[in-house]
């Protein structure tokens, strides 16, 4: 069954410094029209940093989408014409202050595939070394080292509930119990 949509129309309702908003008449292939409302996104990383292989490297930072103090895994969006794999070595420096000798990605995933197409890549960062950290000006966040042991009762207590955090970390687990390493 062919499932897929033909733009008839496409209009730029806004173009901001993250998002651009746009509008998208549809043909559906039973004939019918429809609007889609799209976020275009360049695309963005985060990072699960192994401190060693009890603890992993969380941030708490505040975000006003959501009106919270959230705690995440390193994220950030990729630069034009930017590598997600240099981009999650940037960004894992810096919001933490560390560098990873050895970066490794896990998945990547649509993070809301029925209005954006920002496609998120997460990777694992081991053997981490101390670096410079280099926070945007706009960017408060604070370190918070968390046990591995603790990580699904903090996400089932509602501690943590980013999803790409979620995620990343429960595939992290996962790895690390397949590999016979936790």
């Amino acid at each position: 069954m062919n499932l897929k949509e033909e733009i008839l129309e496409s209009h730029t309702l806004y173009r901001g410094r993250v998002v651009t908003l746009r509008i998208d008449t549809v043909r559906l292939p039973n004939g019918a029209t429809a609007r889609r409302e799209i976020v275009e996104h360049r695309g963005a990383v985060a990072i699960v940093p192994l401190l060693n292989r009890e603890t992993v490297l969380l941030i708490r930072q505040y975000r006003q989408a959501v009106g919270e103090t959230l705690l995440e895994i390193p994220a950030g969006t990729l630069e034009p014409d930017e590598s997600p794999d240099a981009c999650a070595q940037r960004e894992l420096q810096e919001e933490t202050g560390y560098t990873a000798r050895q970066m490794r990605r896990l998945f990547s995933q649509y993070l809301a595939p029925g209005y954006s197409q920002e496609v998120l890549h997460v990777y694992l960062a081991e053997e981490l070394a101390p670096a410079a950290q280099g926070l945007d000006e706009d960017e408060l966040v604070e370190l918070v080292p968390t046990p591995l042991h603790a990580i699904e009762t903090m996400i089932l207590q509602g501690e943590i509930k980013d999803s790409k955090t979620i995620a990343g970390l429960l595939m992290t687990l996962r790895l690390l119990e397949r590999e016979g390493t936790l």
